[in-house]
């Protein structure tokens, strides 16, 4: 016992009262550091071993070639595609969806998403740990102090790649909204001049890259995906998962109905443009409207408190000197 209080008190009079403490945590996260890559690294099946010689012979010089141009820093993490992806599906799918809305469409976008949240989260405790170590050498922070300073950092870079997408998303939803009824408009030109749907998706992607790239790489990949032969149907709804807007859902459904009744494609793109039109004209009447009163809130703030100075500070001025001068 004599040791260890050697110890505990040589800890103390180095870092501070909650030396002990911060040395076992900077032993944990040390521990942890050392076991995930333990954890990670993937046994390699013996019967691989001895397939990969033949499988090497077989494959041409060429194709390896190709294979090391194709080599990325990307493919490093597929080893640990079983850490860093989830297991359940459901909750799989779900982040997917979310990174396609956002506008990451690699395959292996829930994988980098996972492993800059885990990188963010160990290089900010790492941090924060330095942090409370230089605070508890220069001063005495209390136990919730060294904790938040702590878990604080850690929490917050664990939760930015989370803010990121998030935010991406957003905005990427806004400017598809915002260039929804122009593409209408323009696929209602296209489809009267005579063109088929196919080919007015492929010029209403063309012109529209310059003002919405958003909206025109999903219009691009409609056109791909047909092209591919994939069923017309089955490419307009993933069109409208992949956007996440309720006005493409509902454009997507009037030309899934247009299709399967036989009714005008035309007819029924001149309805919902003019719907889409309206549309964009309340929003914006509604972000007038909205207008006045932030703009109250500012005039109040900026005008009233220069205005009582004006009125009011004279007279205080006087009431001041008044009773400085008078004798009590």
């Amino acid at each position: 016992m004599s040791l260890l209080d050697t110890i505990n008190q040589m800890l103390k009079d180095m870092l501070g009262p909650f030396g002990p403490l911060i040395v076992v945590g900077f032993l944990g996260l040390v521990m942890v550091l050392v076991t995930i890559p333990l954890l990670l690294k993937k046994e390699v099946d013996p019967l691989d071993k001895l397939k990969a010689p033949v499988q090497q012979k077989n494959v041409p010089e060429k194709s390896k070639k190709d294979k090391l141009r194709q080599a990325s820093g990307k493919d490093k993490l597929e080893k640990y595609s079983n850490f860093l992806e989830p297991q359940d599906a459901e909750e799989y799918s779900a982040i997917k969806l979310k990174l396609l809305q956002a506008g990451y469409k690699s395959k292996n976008a829930v994988r980098m998403y996972h492993f800059a949240q885990l990188a963010l989260g160990i290089s900010l405790l790492i941090v924060g740990i330095g942090y409370s170590i230089l605070q508890s050498q220069t001063g005495d922070p209390s136990t919730k102090a060294t904790i938040l300073s702590i878990i604080g950092p850690a929490v917050a870079g664990y939760m930015l790649p989370k803010y990121w997408v998030t935010r991406r998303q957003g905005e990427r939803q806004q400017a598809i909204v915002n260039g929804f009824p122009d593409s209408l408009d323009m696929m209602l030109v296209c489809v009267e001049a005579g063109q088929s749907l196919d080919q007015s998706i492929i010029r209403v992607a063309r012109e529209m890259r310059s003002g919405f790239p958003a909206l025109a790489e999903e219009y691009e990949m409609v056109s791909y995906e047909m092209k591919a032969g994939k069923d017309k149907i089955q490419v307009l709804r993933d069109m409208s998962e992949r956007c996440g807007v309720p006005d493409v859902s509902s454009f997507v459904t009037v030309l899934i109905q247009s299709q399967q009744f036989g009714t005008s494609i035309a007819e029924a793109l001149r309805v919902y443009s003019g719907e889409m039109r309206d549309k964009r004209v309340m929003r914006a009447e509604e972000k007038a409207n909205t207008l006045p009163t932030k703009m109250t809130l500012a005039t109040m703030m900026l005008t009233v408190p220069p205005l009582l100075i004006i009125l009011i500070g004279p007279s205080i001025y006087n009431i001041y000197k008044t009773l400085n001068g008078a004798a009590f």
